[in-house]
């Protein structure tokens, strides 16, 4: 495809609203263009990369047994309302009505819509397991659209749905999925993990998230530097912290006294004041939870974990007491407070706590902090539970490792949903004793649209992109130098033909364009492989084949450099 006919306008610099390297990198190469906050155009590059990816992701679905359909990205709200989740989902749902005043959302997902098409189709056991695919555009009226293709408010998703008839058979689903995810994020090129999950809006019993390794991923993932375990930070377990009985640990604490600690709320400031670590301090945080207080102690290097806090109240809400509401429960100021004395709520500690001795502790007094503060003796713990953020180097769960932290960018998620939805709305099935029951289901989401931003922040250098050759927006680039001079463009156009009739896909650079700025475009695209063609080269009997990645430079005769191509191992091509 020639270079002149295509629709790429780079870029020379960074835009000035782009934050992330995928972001600044699509645009300057000419992938994307911003329509709105968080709506883009795919321009003729991007969408052969993103192509790319699609039929990848097709293929192992259908490797896997699902089948493909396409359902509707407008929904009614009448189903979302089954389930409660049309007034539960929040803002992100993107609302709107016809003219009949009937309200409508942009899909961000579809388990009502598949779970409604499976309970007026499906009848019998001997229909299942079913799994059902499509790739269809998703709406999220996110809060604060950035990132580019990262986190949009319209973007393009892979989402599966499987059902069977109990819940073996659908953990063998699940597990087959999990598998096929894993094919096809190695077949994408990327480096990734898979990760235990929180399920968040979608539901369900368990969860892992799928994870490209990036400097620049907006989560955190904690892993085990010695076994497999693997979990994003709000979903990691952490082990009860053990006590010690020497005798140092029996010697009673002195008794607690109060602090004059002037101005100092923050743990910095109170630990820099008193000249002692934040070990040594215990924050004391107030929630309400399903409109209830709750006072929540953690470590001052810890953070609560409000997930993990929500499942171990069992709230259905949860949220940061406002200014107020600290004030009535405690008595005292905000950036003061402290569990001593607290009536009538309760009180959890997290489990790190449990080991403690005594403590600096806020004392619901302006300007003023405890010191020697000693759980069951000052002030009372309602019960002790995993509460709070992994952190590097916390004892894993499984093994005796030690936790590490990495960042990574989420690509896929898949859920094993149960019957959260057959139940709900009523979907059944007659099994072999001719009894109706609810589908048990698994839900399985790719962003198609994330994974090329994501194998951008994975690969790239300072000249510009450098794409994995599986979803390269083209295979080969050809440079033909001094364009003007026949021998030269007669030999360029031959590798053309030769490469093409190969099943390669080809870029013919034909712009009239200086040298420099096409060296420049062809790295900024990152196109696995260059082929330089001059003249000075064609006297000396070669053409110049360039290695994207590794930068490599190699000279090979014009009626072999195809063969050096398409040989195995060599090069990007053949691996």
């Amino acid at each position: 495809m020639y270079y002149s006919k295509l629709l790429i306008p780079t870029l020379r610099d960074d835009p000035s609203d782009a934050e992330t390297v995928s972001h600044k990198l699509m645009l300057r190469a000419g992938l994307i263009r911003k329509v709105a906050s968080g709506v883009y155009s795919l321009l003729p590059l991007g969408r052969r990369v993103l192509s790319k990816v699609e039929k990848i992701v097709r293929e192992e679905m259908e490797k896997a047994g699902a089948q493909e359909v396409l359902l509707p990205a407008l929904q009614p709200a009448e189903l979302w309302q089954e389930t409660g989740r049309w007034d539960k989902y929040g803002r992100e749902l993107m609302r709107l009505q016809d003219r009949h005043d009937r309200d409508f959302c942009l899909g961000p997902t579809h388990e009502e819509v598949i779970t409604d098409l499976i309970r007026r189709e499906v009848r019998s056991y001997k229909q299942l397991p079913l799994n059902l695919f499509q790739i269809q555009t998703k709406f999220r009226d996110e809060i604060r659209p950035r990132f580019g293709l990262m986190r949009g408010r319209e973007f393009l998703m892979k989402d599966a749905y499987s059902f069977d008839a109990d819940v073996r058979a659908a953990e063998t689903s699940y597990r087959r999925m999990y598998a096929a995810y894993h094919t096809i994020f190695s077949r994408i090129g990327l480096h990734f993990r898979a990760v235990e999950a929180d399920t968040g809006q979608i539901g369900g019993s368990s969860s892992h998230e799928f994870m490209v390794l990036a400097q620049t991923g907006e989560d955190a993932i904690v892993s085990c530097d010695r076994c497999e375990y693997a979990a994003n930070v709000e979903r990691a377990e952490l082990r009860e912290a053990s006590t010690s009985s020497s005798a140092e640990t029996r010697k009673a604490p002195p008794k607690m006294a109060s602090v004059s600690t002037p101005g100092q709320k923050s743990v910095e400031e109170v630990c820099a004041f008193l000249k002692v670590s934040a070990h040594a301090l215990v924050k004391t945080l107030l929630f309400v939870a399903d409109d209830l207080p709750v006072a929540v102690l953690v470590a001052g290097h810890h953070d609560v974990n409000e997930i993990k806090l929500q499942k171990e109240l069992g709230a259905a809400t949860l949220a940061l007491a406002n200014r107020e509401t600290v004030e009535a429960v405690t008595g005292g100021p905000s950036g003061f407070s402290g569990p001593v004395g607290l009536q009538d709520i309760d009180i959890l500690a997290d489990f790190s706590l449990k080991a403690q001795r005594e403590c600096i502790i806020g004392a619901n007094k302006q300007d003023t902090h405890f010191k020697h503060a000693v759980a069951g003796r000052d002030f009372q713990i309602s019960r002790y539970a995993d509460l709070r953020n992994a952190i590097a180097g916390d004892p894993c769960p499984r093994c005796p490792g030690k936790l590490v932290i990495d960042r990574g960018i989420e690509v896929g998620h898949v859920f094993m949903l149960g019957t959260k939805y057959s139940d709900t709305m009523d979907a059944r099935f007659l099994d072999q004793h001719g009894k109706k029951q609810p589908f048990v289901m698994g839900c399985y989401g790719i962003g198609l649209s994330r994974i090329v931003a994501a194998a951008i922040e994975q690969n790239h250098d300072a000249h510009g992109i450098v794409w994995p050759r599986q979803i390269a927006p083209f295979d080969v680039e050809i440079i033909p130098m001094q364009e003007k001079k026949a021998p030269v463009m007669d030999a360029a156009i031959q590798l053309l033909s030769a490469l093409e009739a190969k099943g390669l896909q080809v870029l013919f650079e034909d712009r009239k364009e200086r040298a420099g700025v096409k060296f420049n475009d062809a790295d900024l695209l990152g196109i696995p492989l260059q082929i330089v063609v001059s003249e000075r080269n064609l006297e000396a009997g070669i053409v110049e084949l360039k290695d994207r990645k590794s930068g490599e430079k190699q000279g090979f005769a014009l009626d072999q450099v195809v063969d050096a191509i398409m040989r195995p191992g060599n090069g990007p091509i053949s691996e």
